[in-house]
């Protein structure tokens, strides 16, 4: 009996750090995802809806961070055992919430790995791609198939004309977005695991 109680607690313990390190994850997705509304730090982009499309979709204010909050949420006020009352109850809150922050983390994942793919949206030389002297905001490196921009960094500076350093500013929070998610999926699968060892073992301890 003792043993079992010695898990239940261990599990109550992990539940509040996994909460912690949720809450924590999704905040800094939302903020990664703010500033890449931003480039530079400059509203303009914004207003005049030359933001690209991987940005505008939220994923990281939204699933990275809203939806993964809510387990956050929901972890951080579970603060009795499972053996206190409605153990079915709790452990069915906790596998729905986290089914909801793990369809949250999985959208902010590949959300991020296609950007990172298609590039940043930014002004370049139609020139350079079809003989047209202009202008233009889009996503030059899609067209780009025999050289990947990513490990490229001459690139970086010689095709997207504005914003300055748009390359830096999408490759760096969609980085970060990137690895957000894919820690946020590992907390949550732990989570999952560590719920359904304090459910059986506060069962057994009952007994």
């Amino acid at each position: 009996m003792l043993s079992f109680s010695r898990v239940v607690a261990c599990s109550r313990t992990c539940s509040r750090f996994l909460g912690l390190s949720l809450g924590t994850a999704s905040l800094c997705a939302a903020g990664a995802n703010i500033a890449l509304l931003f480039p530079n730090w400059d509203v303009t982009y914004l207003m005049r809806g030359l933001i690209g499309k991987h940005a505008l979709l939220g994923s990281g204010l939204w699933g990275g961070g809203l939806m993964v909050c809510v387990l956050a949420a929901t972890l951080s006020s579970m603060t009795g055992s499972f053996s206190k009352s409605a153990p079915c109850l709790r452990v069915l809150t906790a596998l729905l919430s986290s089914g909801l922050a793990l369809l949250g983390a999985m959208i902010c994942f590949v959300t991020s790995g296609v950007a990172l793919k298609d590039g940043p949206f930014c002004m370049f030389d139609v020139s350079s791609f079809n003989q047209t002297q202009a202008w233009k905001f889009g996503y030059p490196f899609k067209d780009l198939h025999n050289r990947n921009y990513l490990y490229d960094r001459s690139l970086w500076t010689s095709i997207c004309l504005e914003p300055s350093k748009a390359v830096v500013w999408h490759v760096a929070f969609f980085s970060i977005l990137l690895c957000i998610s894919l820690l946020q999926l590992l907390l949550v699968a732990i989570h999952l695991v560590n719920s359904i060892l304090g459910l059986f073992c506060s069962f057994c301890e009952k007994r």
